[in-house]
């Protein structure tokens, strides 16, 4: 909303000053001031000739305006500051919250162009094919969840939403150009119809079978995973156990199945590996400084499983 121009007649100008004056003892030059007034933020004095006159208090409230926007408040704030000072405290923090968002914006930049920069003349058409993608702070993120919401839609969102926290990388503050690689080879990745479909048959370890209750299956096999992630964590090599049981039998109560020898060997087919997900969960141990992944939790179990029914495959 527009601030009305507030003007005031004078007679007594005797301690009043010209906007030239005004310029020099505060140092703002001339059109600011002009425009400060007519913006509606100087309360400005004029005589009967029409000349505009600052008293004291204007010269004050100029002197307020020009340390405002040193410290690089706009106009809107500055106005709420001046008819209130208690708002200095909000209109600072919404200013330091648009600084940040845009020192974000550079350093993401910043991480892109140093990426393609490095880039070995070789394959700087692919880096640079894949960093157009994720030209944005943020862009690369969004893709990521949008592609695991597709496939985990039958996860609770609380369920997802813990996935999301753990396995997909936040943008870091300053991003190195190797984060922006990984990151951008990542949502490549996602963009292509052959990782949905092989992640899709892993994570419900398609055996001919149709799953009756998907959500039931995904929050069992959730806590498979967190059972499983211990060990991993522990650096247990994969081995079957109760863990691996959990697994099993989340995946044959969905089939209304039983978990048997023949069970597990059709299981263990259809969780064989896939090129495109090693490299997925291999970037995003990389994106994320740490080799404890939903991806190497899976892994884990999938190796368990095959070692448990070894014996009798031999």
């Amino acid at each position: 909303m527009e601030v009305p121009v507030q003007v005031a007649y004078v007679t007594d100008i005797r301690d009043a000053v010209s906007i030239g004056e005004a310029a020099r003892r505060t140092g703002v030059p001339v059109r600011t001031i002009r425009f400060y007034c007519d913006e509606g933020l100087l309360v400005t004095g004029r005589t009967t000739g029409g000349h505009r006159v600052f008293t004291a208090d204007a010269l004050a409230r100029l002197s307020s305006i020009r340390r405002l926007r040193a410290v690089g408040l706009g106009l809107t704030a500055i106005a709420g500051v001046l008819a209130d000072e208690n708002a200095v405290d909000a209109a600072v923090a919404a200013e330091r919250a648009t600084v940040a968002a845009e020192l974000r914006a550079l350093s993401w930049r910043h991480a892109v162009l140093c990426a393609l920069g490095e880039a070995p003349p070789g394959e700087r058409a692919t880096a640079l094919r894949r960093l157009a993608g994720v030209a944005e702070p943020g862009a690369a993120r969004d893709q990521l969840i949008a592609f695991w919401r597709n496939i985990l839609a039958a996860m609770p969102p609380w369920l997802f939403d813990d996935f999301v926290a753990m396995d997909i990388p936040s943008i870091p503050v300053a991003p190195t150009p190797a984060y922006v690689l990984a990151i951008a080879e990542l949502a490549e990745l996602a963009r292509t119809p052959d990782l949905s479909r092989a992640i899709g048959r892993q994570l419900w370890l398609s055996d001919g079978r149709p799953v009756r209750d998907r959500r039931a299956l995904v929050t069992e096999v959730a806590a498979a995973h967190t059972l499983a992630a211990q060990r991993v964590h522990a650096g247990d090599d994969p081995a079957p156990g109760p863990e691996l049981d959990l697994f099993v039998r989340a995946h044959a109560l969905a089939r209304g199945d039983r978990d048997t020898a023949a069970f597990r060997r059709r299981l263990a087919r259809a969780a064989a590996g896939h090129p495109a997900i090693t490299r997925y969960w291999a970037l995003t141990a990389d994106a994320l400084g740490s080799p404890h992944t939903t991806g190497s939790t899976q892994n884990w179990l999938n190796t368990a499983l095959v070692l448990s029914i070894a014996p009798i495959s031999g």
